[in-house]
């Protein structure tokens, strides 16, 4: 059947299962989008390219499918680079589709002519440049391939326009897609797991450590089972929110930079630590030295490159995890662990009067209030989608996610203006989902243009904007460490209630904490995308906090109020 290298595109896609498509159009590209209209695939138009990324990003990372975004040369393919990095960073699959100029031009600075495989050369798993039109499909069907398999990761294909342009004689090759690659199998041997178990029978204080590995890997029900006859405690990163019930007894919340004290100071504490599907990140570690320093370290991870990259670790299990947690589990012996558990719980120690949530109510609203409380008017079932900053951690320390896949969050690259290209994505993964954007003033001003895209798309999110006038992480770093020196940290911004109505949409002011509910109810009734104000505390500051370069045991912690 003759068809174009632009027909192609849409068939391939088609065949992969993908139902819509996050994009830009462009000269370089024109000739996909033509073939557009006679696709039953949805595209979306973005309103810039970055939001086509963070939103085939989001839709990934809420399906546990392939994304699909596109853009055309240049300027167009080099906006998608924040998102490329994104996904990357955080293991995402999403295939990118850029059009590129002629092959005949390529070299000559042509109109908007840029190297963009070279350019993505570092934050993409895999990139192609595609010149000849029989090489479209069979390229496409590669990188859809590669992106879901393995470690997820982002793949790039890059299509000139005579490509795009030409015909070919072509044929959906049903067959699966047959690639060199060496088996993470080689390195779970049967004496590695039994090395494993063994630890992990003797240990008198064990912790798991659990990342998003977990849900990438389909492990999460493996290891609450795990967990529940071996009784080890677990401890999340950011990005493993969601792999373990949160409201688990054994579930001790999230560690590292901005983990609670407790769950630090039980890592630094134990004698065998068994990672699962993460990958040591330095905000997780603090100084890498000095972490867990009594600790014999177990490492199951399917990217053998991640192992020793940080942590130097004792047993390396690498592998698929469900298969390898499958077989890790019936080798472990079930010990008591009381002594342990008792000791975890007298670690908590004041916590729970440094907590804001116990404080006097001063009459300032705290971002902490309103996680808090949103957390309970949803009843926890919302899928959230945050951005970059203090809002972030506070989502992360008051929102307890039960359910996989329920959070959603830049965590490896941390990239202010994700969060609401990214729900918008989750949302058409999952329509039937709950879907909150929460967001600070400063990220949301990112991306807010994307509102548009709502409007045009007829989406519904709940956008919950965390006003404080600053940008508050960096605010916060200037506090600790450059004596309150807030160079370029104040922001003015614009009425988010009047930006909302000048979309057509319903926006919210919340000043005091007795406000939130309404403003959270009428905001879920609205069959709009409906955006709140929540005008928080200016000067609030997330507890703890691990100052660079410290042990994560080292941290800052709220003070304790002096009661008169």
């Amino acid at each position: 059947m003759l068809r174009t290298g632009s027909q192609i595109v849409w068939d391939v896609l088609g065949q992969e299962g993908v139902g819509c498509v996050f994009g830009y159009p462009g000269g370089a590209i024109l000739p996909i989008y033509d073939a557009l209209l006679g696709s039953s695939i949805h595209h979306v138009l973005v309103r810039h390219e970055q939001g086509a990324a963070h939103m085939a990003d989001g839709y990934a990372r809420a399906s546990g499918e392939v994304g699909v975004a596109m853009a055309t040369s240049g300027p167009g393919a080099t906006n998608l680079v924040t998102g490329i990095a994104t996904a990357m960073l955080d293991s995402s699959s999403v295939v990118f589709i850029t059009g590129q100029v002629s092959s005949r031009v390529i070299g000559t600075d042509a109109f908007q002519e840029t190297d963009i495989t070279g350019v993505t050369l570092p934050i993409t798993k895999h990139n192609f440049l595609v010149t000849r039109t029989e090489d479209v499909g069979p390229t496409l069907r590669k990188a859809f391939h590669i992106a879901r398999t393995g470690r997820p990761g982002p793949v790039l294909v890059d299509i000139t326009k005579d490509a795009q342009q030409g015909t070919h004689d072509y044929e959906p090759d049903e067959a699966p897609v047959e690639l060199p690659e060496r088996s993470p199998r080689d390195t779970l041997t049967r004496d590695a797991l039994d090395e494993a178990a063994g630890l992990l029978s003797s240990a008198k204080r064990p912790l798991i450590l659990a990342g998003r590995g977990v849900m990438l890997g389909g492990a999460t029900e493996l290891l609450q089972d795990f967990v529940e006859r071996t009784r080890i405690p677990v401890a999340m990163t950011l990005l493993g929110i969601g792999g373990f019930p949160a409201t688990h007894a054994l579930n001790l919340g999230m560690m590292g930079m901005h983990g609670e004290a407790w769950v630090n100071r039980a890592i630094q504490t134990a004698d065998v630590l068994l990672a699962i599907g993460m990958r040591f990140d330095d905000r997780v570690t603090g100084d890498p030295t000095k972490f867990a320093p009594a600790a014999k370290k177990i490492h199951l991870e399917i990217d053998r490159s991640e192992i020793n990259k940080v942590i130097r670790v004792d047993v390396p299990l690498v592998g698929d995890l469900r298969e390898t947690l499958s077989q890790l589990a019936p080798r472990v012996g079930t010990t008591d662990l009381s002594p342990w558990h008792r000791f975890i719980e007298d670690l908590k120690g004041d916590t729970a009067v440094r907590d804001i949530q116990t404080l006097p109510d001063s009459g300032h609203l705290y971002a902490a209030h309103v996680i808090s409380d949103l957390w309970n008017l949803t009843e926890g079932r919302a899928l959230v989608v945050t951005d970059v900053g203090q809002h972030q951690m506070w989502e992360a320390q008051y929102y307890k996610h039960d359910y996989p896949r329920k959070l959603i969050t830049s965590g490896g690259l941390g990239t202010m203006g994700f969060a609401l290209p990214a729900a918008l994505g989750a949302k058409f993964a999952k329509p039937e989902e709950e879907v909150w954007v929460i967001v600070g003033d400063g990220g949301f001003q990112m991306t807010a243009a994307e509102l548009s895209t709502c409007v045009q798309e007829n989406m519904k999110l709940n956008v919950a904007v965390i006003n404080n006038g600053y940008l508050g992480m960096v605010r916060q770093w200037q506090e600790f460490f450059y004596d309150k020196r807030y160079a370029a940290t104040p922001m003015s911004n614009p009425d988010f209630v009047k930006l909302a109505d000048a979309h057509g949409l319903p926006g919210f002011r919340v000043e005091k904490r007795s406000e939130i509910a309404e403003a959270v109810s009428r905001a879920r009734a609205s069959r709009e995308t409906a955006v709140i104000d929540f005008r928080v505390e200016k000067e609030d500051t997330v507890y703890p906090m691990v100052a660079p370069g410290k042990t994560i045991e080292d941290m800052i912690r709220r003070p304790v109020p002096v009661l008169e």
